[in-house]
């Protein structure tokens, strides 16, 4: 549908506030009698909490108040508190002091006596799956699926399991929580050419977003006002309402900018709740600023897995027959990522056969949640290398391997038999090998420079891209301004104006005749999708064509009621709407915003659609009457499961002397459905390629396995890739060829990229070491090292957690 705006690189409207400092991101609020509060954090990874004395603190000179955890909801595990009388990892918060200054509240957080129980913890899955091993919460150690939903289970394999895995050297598999699978997975491997099977591991990591969960809140009349750092707006707005047991309208989040979340935040987060309680019980503002320190410990981290693999390959190339068996690091409050990942491998290799077991374990490890690409990023890194290590034994070219293998628009997979709205892998690997030069580059495999070995690899990463059924809400003034309200947040990633370009298309208007309202949902939000997943480009391209489509229709309808003719007589361009036949005959947009608000009912937002969600009509009646409404429900349909791709192609050069990896080249080519915005496509390209690059060498938890306690805990131990790790030649493309279930043809992009960098770089590494899979992820240099020399490492092949 594009012609004036779809396509373009447009400056976002946040721009000049970003860089001139005028941005205010949760900790830039202030509000008339505000204290700050400082949390006292949990030493251990287990403890029970026997006595707490706030006496000394209490009198402290400008300390104002304590919250304790009788003073906040105690929820049934493993749902998490906001202050534990049970903590269950190392650094959740205990209780918290509120003072006049930041510094009053630390000091007397140190006045604090708790008297700690310590609890048997578990860091590695497999301890707590051995016969008496412990557990991270004394209910059990895994959740499954029961007659009254899921239930608690004291889940343990046998000692014959981890026998038969130790003299076999791999992966013990007991029985696993869930199972699912397609065909005759052992006949398929009984046929097969080529086996190939492999321990695997991918160790978690923190997801190190640049602002902290820093939160504000105030109550004034009744009404909570709530300054936090989310990745979705209005969905906050109703996640906090919902924790309080409040009125959604009695709620007014302010969460203008967000500077990272990577998942972490996809709601907002459980500590935006306590300077809201902490307010209510002091009846004065409360400002939390988490420091770094603080974030690494209660921000998220990505699941870490411990899995096995096998592959069958026909001659020819084609996987027959997978099996994959995951273990999954849940951390404290649990985790789904080993579900996707299977789905996400089905997906990818579409293999005849296909069975995927998995166990998710509660440890004592700091929270896990989603992060860009959740079980996809990680499957894909871990098994990439095992398809190259099929194609070798085979003989065969790496590209041709996977062009093979990835799927077609027909594409079925998972176990319920899902199908796609779009599929354009295949030339993604295409195009994207031709931009990269891949005939030319497969030669440098291998080649050899001082002490530099070269190393070129290929990673083909899916994700979700899309959802349906929201509201759009755009309100056209007497000033003749388009204003497009936005309810998804604003990470940076330009979505809360690229996602608006569709409803200014189909009006005829230029950029500068736009104004976006996001970020206060005072200013009336409509009812949006989570900014996660990548559902937002797709879900609210839609909904914003869907009101603009509704706003099109009144404006022909006030035009034609004036100037007579029939509405579709009318074209709409440059701010105006005129007879086709004549120019002149015509009316500006001020002046039909006008005339909408004199007929009122549906033409000003006085009378609303029925289907629209409720959070939709209350932010519309907040608008009615102040120019003509263009308000809808996404009604658009579709079929099938929305996903992008991103085909990455690496070169790397391998220290054989000390085992460092130099990232030398990268190309990342996508398939994302029409490109909305090209400069933002290849920021999300190339920016998640270098968080996957970050995950494949060098992020990661390290613990103390004798006392449990993380002994990464600030940014530069868990570093993600800075300026000098990033190639100095990148490139990106896209397929962009439309999806055709959406009116705009777009998908989303952010999901894909972190399991194609990651991937292709653990590919790459695996080239230059001749083809030898390390299997493991971070591929650090001790690592690396060890194999080269021929050196045993000083962990076992299924060990986590490890530096």
């Amino acid at each position: 549908m594009a012609e004036k705006l779809i396509g373009k690189d447009i400056a976002p409207p946040d721009l000049v506030a970003k860089i001139t400092g005028r941005a205010k991101y949760a900790e830039d609020f202030r509000a008339e009698g505000m204290v700050f509060a400082k949390m006292l954090l949990s030493p251990m990874p287990h403890a029970r909490v026997r006595r707490i004395d706030t006496s000394r603190a209490e009198r402290m000179e400008g300390v104002v108040g304590v919250l304790l955890p009788d003073d906040v909801p105690q929820p049934e595990p493993p749902a998490e508190p906001v202050l534990a009388r049970e903590p269950v990892f190392e650094g959740q918060p205990v209780l918290a002091v509120a003072a006049v200054t930041e510094q009053i509240a630390a000091d007397a957080i140190e006045q604090v006596r708790v008297d700690f129980e310590p609890l048997p913890f578990v860091l590695d899955p497999l301890d707590s799956l051995r016969p008496g091993g412990p557990n991270a919460h004394v209910q059990g150690n895994v959740r499954v699926r029961g007659e009254d939903g899921t239930e608690w289970r004291d889940h343990k394999w046998t000692e014959t399991d981890f026998a038969a895995a130790a003299t076999a050297d791999r992966l013990p598999m007991g029985e696993p929580v869930v199972e699912w699978s397609r065909g005759d997975v052992d006949a398929a491997f009984a046929n097969a050419e080529v086996i190939v099977e492999e321990t695997i591991v991918h160790q978690s990591l923190t997801h190190h977003p640049m602002e902290p969960r820093t939160s504000m809140a105030y109550w004034q009349n009744g009404k909570l006002f709530a300054f936090t750092s989310t990745q979705s707006t209005a969905r906050t707005k109703g996640a906090l309402a919902n924790a309080l047991d409040m009125d959604p309208e009695d709620v007014v989040l302010v969460a203008e900018y967000c500077g990272g979340g990577f998942g972490s935040k996809i709601s907002g987060s459980t500590l935006m709740r306590l300077p809201a309680i902490f307010s209510r019980k002091i009846n004065r503002p409360v400002m939390l600023r988490v420091t770094r320190y603080e974030e690494t410990y209660i921000g998220r981290a990505r699941p870490g897995f411990q899995g096995w693999v096998k592959m069958g390959f026909r001659g020819d190339g084609k996987v027959t027959a997978l099996d994959l068996y995951l273990v999954e690091e849940g951390g404290a409050y649990g985790s789904g990522d080993n579900g996707t990942a299977g789905v996400v491998a089905d997906l990818t290799y579409q293999p005849d056969n296909v069975r995927v077991r998995s166990v998710s374990v509660f440890t004592n490890t700091p929270p896990k949640s989603a992060q860009r690409g959740p079980g996809g990023a990680q499957i894909i890194s871990m098994l990439e290398p095992i398809l190259d290590k099929g194609a070798r034994e085979l003989g065969m070219d790496r590209l041709e391997i996977r062009k093979l293998n990835a799927p077609r628009p027909d594409v079925r997979f998972g176990p319920r038999d899902m199908g796609l709205t779009s599929v354009h892998a295949v030339e993604a690997l295409a195009q994207g090998g031709e931009a990269f030069g891949w005939e030319e580059k497969k030669v440098l495999s291998g080649r050899r420079n001082g002490t530099k070995v070269t190393g070129v690899g290929i990673g083909l990463s899916p994700y979700t891209a899309g959802s349906r059924g929201y509201d759009g809400l755009l309100l056209l003034r007497p000033d003749g301004k388009l204003q497009v309200h936005q309810g998804i947040g604003n990470l940076g990633t330009h979505s809360i104006a690229d996602t608006a370009r569709p409803a200014a298309e189909i009006l005829g208007l230029d950029w500068d005749q736009v104004e976006i309202v996001w970020g206060d949902s005072s200013r009336g939000l409509p009812r949006s999708s989570v900014q996660a997943g990548s559902q937002t480009t797709h879900a609210h391209t839609r909904a914003n064509h869907a009101a603009a489509t509704d706003a099109r229709s009144k404006i022909q309808e006030i035009a034609a009621g004036t100037l007579g003719g029939a509405p579709g007589d009318y074209v709409l361009d440059g701010g105006r709407v005129f007879h086709r036949s004549n120019q002149s005959r015509g009316m500006s947009f001020g002046q039909v915003a006008e005339r909408a608000i004199e007929l009122g009912g549906t033409y000003d937002g006085h009378v609303l659609p029925e289907d629209i969600h409720a959070e939709t009509v209350a932010a519309a009646g907040g608008l009615a009457g102040q120019g003509l409404m263009g308000v809808a429900r996404d009604n658009y349909g579709g079929d099938g499961g929305v996903y992008s791709w991103v085909a990455g192609f690496a070169v790397v050069e391998l220290d054989v002397e000390t085992g460092i990896v130099d990232v030398t080249e990268y190309t990342g080519y996508a398939d994302c459905g029409t490109v909305v915005h090209p400069r933002s496509l290849g920021a999300q390209i190339l920016g998640g390629s270098i968080q996957g690059m970050g995950m494949a060498m060098s992020q990661r938890w390290v613990f103390d396995p004798k006392w449990g306690v993380p002994l990464a805990k600030r940014l530069y131990t868990a570093r993600p890739p800075g300026i000098l790790d990033v190639p100095l030649e990148m490139s990106w493309g896209a397929v962009g060829i439309p999806d055709p279930q959406t009116p705009v043809g777009a998908k989303g992009i952010g999901e894909p990229p972190v399991g194609a960098g990651a991937a292709a770089i653990a590919s790459a590494v695996a080239d230059a070491l001749g083809g030898r899979c390390l299997c493991r992820t971070p591929l650090t240099p001790d690592i690396i090292l060890a194999e080269l020399e021929g050196l045993e490492p000083p962990f076992s092949r299924t060990a986590t957690h490890v530096g």
